[in-house]
């Protein structure tokens, strides 16, 4: 099966006050459609750079990513914002909800991005698969944690991504919360969803297929999960 999303020797060099600030060191990493990966690391290891990569928010130093099929090292910004739109799904630990715009306005907002001229009915279906038919017309700040990251699944799916990306999604969330959105992203996973989160919690990491594990801006470690 090919990968969804293919990196090959990808280095991350960032340049702060004249000083080069080496976060990646040449990482080799392969997910296939339908994978459920966990990115693991202690501060400071590069899985959040990683993610950012991955998810076309910040381009490598050097190295290759294939993304379902297309060389995105090599896309300027609009083509990369255009991939983005049509093939990543991602969801932030902060949800990232325009606080103007109400619930059905954010989840319909990539389908204005991608040129969609009525997508309602499919943001409001979506809303109401996540458990939140009944707060479409709340804006952000009317939503708890745990609402506010069940909007901002919704507005990841609304394309329907060919990957979706967590970068610590029940960080600002209780445990109980928390618990919630996760049996979300192992629902979308068992629908056949290739989902890679960041995540520090060895509980949430063991519900994925395949956690790995980063240090110092390298892969220390690949470990397939034992299915209970």
């Amino acid at each position: 099966m090919d990968p969804v999303l293919s990196l090959t020797d990808v280095t991350k060099t960032y340049h702060l006050s004249g000083l080069d600030v080496p976060v990646l060191a040449g990482v080799n990493l392969e997910v296939t459609q339908g994978e459920y990966v966990a990115l693991m690391g202690p501060s400071g290891s590069g899985k959040s750079t990683l993610m950012n990569i991955i998810g076309l928010l910040d381009e490598p130093t050097s190295g290759s990513y294939m993304l379902d099929g297309e060389d995105a090292s090599r896309l300027d910004d609009v083509r990369r914002a255009a991939l983005r739109n049509r093939t990543i799904g991602f969801v932030f630990q902060t949800f990232n909800l325009l606080p103007k715009m109400n619930a059905l306005q954010n989840v319909e907002l990539p389908l204005h991005y991608s040129g969609t001229t009525d997508g309602r009915e499919r943001a409001r279906a979506l809303l109401e698969r996540v458990g939140m038919a009944d707060r479409l017309d709340h804006l952000p700040q009317q939503l708890s944690g745990g609402q506010r990251q069940r909007v901002a699944i919704a507005r990841a799916l609304v394309n329907d991504p060919a990957l979706m990306l967590a970068d610590e999604p029940t960080g600002n969330l209780d445990s109980r919360t928390g618990r919630e959105i996760m049996d979300l992203f192992d629902g979308l996973h068992g629908q056949g969803r290739t989902v890679v989160l960041v995540t520090h919690d060895a509980e949430i990491a063991a519900r994925a297929g395949r956690i790995v594990r980063l240090r110092d801006g390298l892969i220390e470690q690949t470990e397939d999960v034992a299915v209970a």
